[in-house]
């Protein structure tokens, strides 16, 4: 067993669907490659713990269609310390690990970084529903939870128009209004308000007034979690300036982190780990697999941590034009 090279595999930060496919695709690809394959239990905190279990084929069996993650996640603030990381490293190298596969988001790219500056072999694959990772078009989850708030806002839709209501809908998004502007396109909102573009709340009641005066028997607004602006607050502001529609409020919460991953997630996320693997047999390391058009490339992870992912403001405004 020690002749062999041996991979570990840890999912990070807040979890996303499809990252069973992606664990479930690297096992068994590291074991095609006559690999042997170490999970790391909750994450960065695991690996500083030394939580790990061996992975055979049949222990990713019947996983591809759960979300979640079987290796469970959480997040550690002794990793952040360079003590941490240390201690990290030395339990890999006590349990024989010759690589690391990090599945997670913008912070579990930046502990893969790390890593790698401390010599450390590792490959990120991006898993996050906020779609906020660098050099990648989409992440593993992204579609799953822009499907969650689809089905949820156009049942929230069938009764705003019974009702003639405004409905103010929370997505998640701390950091990044991608979320909320995919899904005020596809379910038609009036406006969504976002962290990178900041408005007021009299413009929010201008825009429900003008659809209320145009005919519009119901608004939808969507409201990203980092906007600024409290949905709780806001829905009492609205209301009390009597803009023609009474409203009502849902915060869809965690709901937008279950779930079973989309035909579009599984695929993204068996084709990620596939890759990810590869990586390690060319002897590539220190870097992310990134769909760039149709195909999954490795970035960098220096490049991924040292930059920003950005909303494509045009979808943005398309809001606004596709809303009249």
């Amino acid at each position: 067993m020690a002749d062999k090279f041996t991979v570990g595999i840890l999912t990070s930060g807040g979890d996303a669907p499809g990252m069973n496919a992606a664990i479930r695709a690297v096992v068994r690809t590291a074991l095609a490659n006559n690999m042997n394959v170490i999970g790391v239990m909750h994450g960065y905190e695991g690996l500083v713990n030394g939580e790990f279990r061996p992975l055979g084929a049949r222990d990713v069996g019947g996983i591809l269609q759960r979300g979640g993650t079987v290796l469970l996640t959480s997040r550690s603030k002794r990793f952040v310390e360079s003590a941490g990381q240390r201690d990290a490293i030395r339990k890999m190298n006590e349990a024989g690990m010759d690589a690391l596969i990090v599945i997670g988001g913008e912070g579990s790219m930046n502990g893969a970084y790390a890593l790698s500056q401390k010599g450390v072999k590792v490959i990120g694959i991006p898993g996050s529903i906020d779609n906020d990772i660098w050099g990648t078009n989409i992440a593993v989850g992204t579609d799953t939870a822009m499907n969650t708030i689809m089905d949820a806002v156009d049942k929230l839709r069938d009764t705003a128009s019974s009702h003639q209501r405004a409905f103010l809908i929370e997505t998640m998004g701390r950091n990044s209004g991608y979320l909320a502007v995919m899904a005020g396109i596809i379910c038609g909102a009036e406006i969504v308000l976002i962290p990178e573009h900041p408005i007021t709340v009299d413009e929010v009641a201008a825009a429900v007034e003008d659809a209320y005066q145009r005919g519009k028997t119901h608004a939808i607004i969507i409201n990203a979690e980092g906007s600024g602006i409290r949905t709780t607050e806001l829905a009492l502001r609205i209301d009390e300036m009597d803009v023609g529609f009474k409203t009502r409020m849902t915060i869809l919460g965690h709901i937008q982190r279950g779930g079973s991953p989309t035909a579009y997630d599984r695929l993204l996320a068996s084709r990620m780990g596939v890759k990810a693997v590869e990586a390690l047999v060319e002897g590539t390391h220190g870097m992310m697999t990134g769909l760039k058009g149709k195909g999954v490339e490795f970035i960098p992870l220096v490049d991924v941590v040292s930059n920003k992912r950005k909303v494509n403001m045009e979808y943005y405004h398309m809001v606004k034009v596709l809303s009249r």
